[in-house]
């Protein structure tokens, strides 16, 4: 082989590796040595986002879940799909539940109404003391009206939606009429975010007997489900990927009730007196809702008093 036959080998090589390279570099999804596409993620390998199997059972206050209808189906696995991807959210709510679940369930055992009507706590107001738009308030987000209606006093000064324990008492009579009207737990849930009148209206019109077969708004077609996802995942928390230690959790800090029958013009110089500043005593008391007690009637309230 002469000089100038090697020296354009040479050439032909270089130039066919140097397209191979740039053609690899050009297309790096394509394994050329096994002619095979290449996946490549966004994120680190490690990271995996898993579809949500729905259980087979599924059942609210032991009414079970007709998932063989295809839209109840998928509107469930919205909701256990969107609370399970909310990390932050419903790691909080497993977190507040330890606090909040010991108040609230003798309170619906006692009333005669299902366990499972804790889990619409839970969605209604995340078990914090928030307002809606709508000004439904506390943790079981009653209106005004309602509230009155089930026995709670609202006004400026006293507002006792904000008050667990009364509160809760009051959802659950509504619930429980709600529950004698429309026949069924899972419309009487239902009737507590629509309204008796409002789901009523739609059950005759459409001349129908389940919540999973009328066509209601957005909010309400989602409610039950939501109930329901928060039940799957507060229920099973590893089984959704939730790990935590018991001291992660909130706790309630003991306290003790004092009783009072009189006004108090000020509430800071009433809290001075057993030892604890005003924002303490709010914290324990959200339903006393200004710097005074009026109390014109007489009336016997107990105010909780954090232990030392």
């Amino acid at each position: 082989m002469n000089k100038f036959l090697r020296i354009v080998i040479v050439l032909s090589i270089i130039i066919t590796s140097g397209v191979l390279i740039n053609a690899t570099q050009q297309n790096p999804k394509e394994d050329l040595k096994f002619n095979k596409k290449i996946e490549f993620k966004n994120t680190d390998d490690s990271y995996v986002i898993k579809a949500v199997k729905i259980p087979e059972n599924l059942a609210f206050a032991g009414e079970k879940v007709p998932l063989y209808k295809h839209d109840i189906k998928e509107r469930i696995d919205r909701e256990l799909l969107v609370n399970t991807y909310w990390q932050s959210n419903a790691l909080l709510w497993i977190k507040r539940t330890h606090k909040y679940f010991p108040i609230i369930e003798p309170i619906l055992k006692e009333k005669g109404v299902p366990d499972d009507f804790k889990y619409l706590a839970v969605i209604e107001s995340d078990l914090r003391n928030v307002t809606s738009p709508a000004g439904a308030k506390g943790f079981w987000q009653l209106l005004k009206d309602a509230a009155k209606e089930n026995g709670l006093e609202v006004n400026d000064n006293v507002d006792e939606r904000y008050h667990l324990e009364k509160a809760t008492r009051a959802a659950c009579d509504y619930i429980l009429r709600a529950k004698k009207k429309f026949g069924t737990w899972t419309l009487a849930a239902a009737a507590y975010h629509d309204g008796n009148g409002g789901l009523n209206k739609k059950l005759t019109e459409q001349q129908v007997h389940s919540y999973y077969d009328v066509l209601a708004g957005e909010n309400t077609q989602r409610y039950v489900p939501r109930i329901l996802a928060a039940k799957e995942i507060l229920s099973n928390p590893k089984k959704y990927g939730f790990e935590f230690d018991e001291e992660d959790l909130y706790s309630m800090p003991k306290s003790y009730p004092v009783k009072v029958d009189t006004p108090i013009t000020n509430i800071a110089t009433f809290a001075k007196k057993f030892g604890i500043n005003y924002k303490e005593l709010k914290l324990y008391n959200p339903w006393l809702r200004e710097n005074k007690l009026n109390n014109k009637s007489r009336r016997v309230y107990y105010i909780q008093i954090p232990e030392k």
